[in-house]
């Protein structure tokens, strides 16, 4: 009996070489836009260990590698909140770690505290202006049901605010006046006191 090969094979070894091409340029992407936003090209495939043509070969522009890279992100963000348990933890202790959720996707992607990286895309799929709101209103309201949150603000205000307040602690770490660990204690002493527990008065 004679062998033969499978024509399919090489076609599927030529997908999980380009895969890995793909994966080492976004990785790559996210390191050296992480430090300086405005590394070229060439650096990026340096640091991905591949050539030049083969960023291009995947990506056509800069702009195309910078959106494939937000596209990515907003997954793992959506995948870091999937895992925190916003719903079945103690409200007290899943604001937390929403907050801590945060924190690690941007140390991830620093990139993203650039306001001209954002700018140029958003996400089909999993957009984080989109989808973390509802999911830190429903958590907050939640709370605010079982008693450990101030049910006085709305939920939905309260959950802009809590943004607000990590994205302004993101700033100053990006600025250098705070440490990432001294913003992230402060956001959330600052988040818990805004949704704390109802006064007696009350």
């Amino acid at each position: 009996m004679v062998d033969t090969l499978d024509p399919a094979t090489p076609a599927r070894r030529r997908r999980s070489d380009a895969r890995r091409s793909i994966d080492a340029i976004l990785n790559a992407a996210r390191i050296v836009l992480g430090e300086r936003s405005d590394a070229s090209m060439e650096e990026i495939a340096t640091t991905a260990n591949v050539t030049r043509q083969t960023v291009y070969a995947h990506f056509p522009s800069r702009d195309a590698l910078i959106a494939a890279l937000i596209e990515a992100a907003a997954a793992e963000y959506s995948a870091l909140l999937d895992a925190a348990c916003l719903e079945t933890a103690p409200p007290a202790d899943a604001l937390a770690q929403f907050l801590d959720a945060g924190w690690r996707f941007l140390r991830r992607y620093p990139l993203l505290l650039d306001p001209t990286t954002t700018s140029i895309h958003r996400p089909k799929s999993n957009d984080p202006h989109d989808v973390v709101p509802p999911r830190l209103e429903r958590l907050i309201r939640r709370g605010q049901g079982t008693g450990d949150f101030d049910r006085s603000p709305p939920a939905a205000w309260l959950a802009a605010a809590v943004i607000g307040l990590q994205h302004a602690a993101a700033a100053e770490v990006a600025d250098g006046r705070l440490t990432a660990g001294e913003a992230a204690a402060l956001c959330l002493e600052s988040t818990l006191r805004l949704c704390g527990r109802p006064t007696a008065s009350r």
